[in-house]
């Protein structure tokens, strides 16, 4: 998709304020820090529309970008960042799986994961329970210009292995936002699942 409107059309913690005009909706989480963000700028063709924080932990909304009218990137909280009080991670943790769970604008989750490491046990509970949801899931790891291109299949089948992966209702992309490289094949997913 060619990318010249976007905006960032509202920050929600509850229903009540989610967006109402029943455009599809493709949420991206990961743990604080992966490059979510990253990627949302990636995607946009932007240099820094998603704000990315040298503070992990400090997107604490669901962000709404609207992208030409046609799909919504929902920013959904880190997890995983140990400065956040528990009382606030159980906070976050009910509002987002109220959206995953009960939207139905959503069409399906990109899940990020740090391409130089194994899956962390949040990566891992995440991934589950999207599956168990059944919700369509594009398993993207970040920061791949930061390993060797000779061992990308090393380091998915790493990932792979860990999550459980499983092909028939999942897709994996490798993705650097230095490189561009992935950019195309996250779009063609989010396009194809649009619809």
């Amino acid at each position: 998709m060619e990318v010249h409107n976007v905006d960032l059309t509202i920050s929600a913690v509850r229903p009540a304020q989610y967006p109402s005009d029943g455009l599809p909706e493709i949420a991206l989480v990961g743990r604080s820090n992966v490059g979510k963000s990253s990627l949302t700028n990636t995607l946009i063709n932007r240099k820094a529309f998603a704000r990315t924080s040298s503070q992990p932990g400090k997107t604490q909304t669901l962000n709404f970008y609207r992208v030409e009218d046609q799909v919504y990137f929902v920013d959904v909280p880190g997890y995983g960042y140990a400065k956040v009080s528990r009382k606030e991670r159980e906070k976050w943790g009910e509002m987002i799986e109220t959206y995953l769970s009960q939207r139905e604008e959503l069409r399906g989750v990109i899940s990020l994961v740090d391409a130089r490491h194994a899956p962390s046990e949040d990566d891992i509970n995440m991934y589950n329970w999207l599956l168990y949801y059944d919700i369509p899931v594009l398993v993207v790891a970040t920061k791949a210009d930061k390993i060797a291109r000779g061992k990308w299949n090393k380091a998915e089948s790493v990932i792979k292995r860990d999550l459980d992966f499983d092909p028939e209702v999942s897709d994996f992309q490798m993705f650097s936002s230095e490189t561009k490289a992935g950019k195309d094949e996250v779009w063609n997913w989010i396009e194809a699942h649009m619809a």
